[in-house]
């Protein structure tokens, strides 16, 4: 399992399929809840996560094809669009410079 400080997270990286826009709404949450932390959050296609990614968020279903495309890059995986624990401790993490488990 690796690690990561919430306070080394400036790059977030919300990946996703063609589907219904559900992680373009969860993208825009992260965006409104950090920044103030500094950290720019983007949505992209699960197989074009950019290289200077510091942290890749995704469904469940799609974390085997978000590691494959940034290989080495941590990757939090999450099963609810909104409201998912998962994603409540990586922001938590991010203010308060706790670290992330993945």
């Amino acid at each position: 399992m690796a690690t990561i400080n919430g306070s080394d997270i400036k790059k977030l990286v919300v990946a996703c399929d063609a589907g219904m826009g559900s992680s373009v709404m969860l993208a825009s949450t992260l965006r409104k809840q950090l920044v103030k932390n500094g950290v720019t959050v983007e949505h992209t296609p699960v197989n074009s996560i950019p290289a200077d990614a510091d942290l890749v968020v995704c469904h469940s279903g799609l974390a085997a094809r978000a590691r494959a495309s940034a290989p080495g890059k941590p990757v939090v995986p999450f099963q609810v669009f909104l409201g998912d624990p998962a994603v409540t401790k990586v922001v938590k993490a991010i203010q308060t410079g706790e670290d992330i488990n993945v």
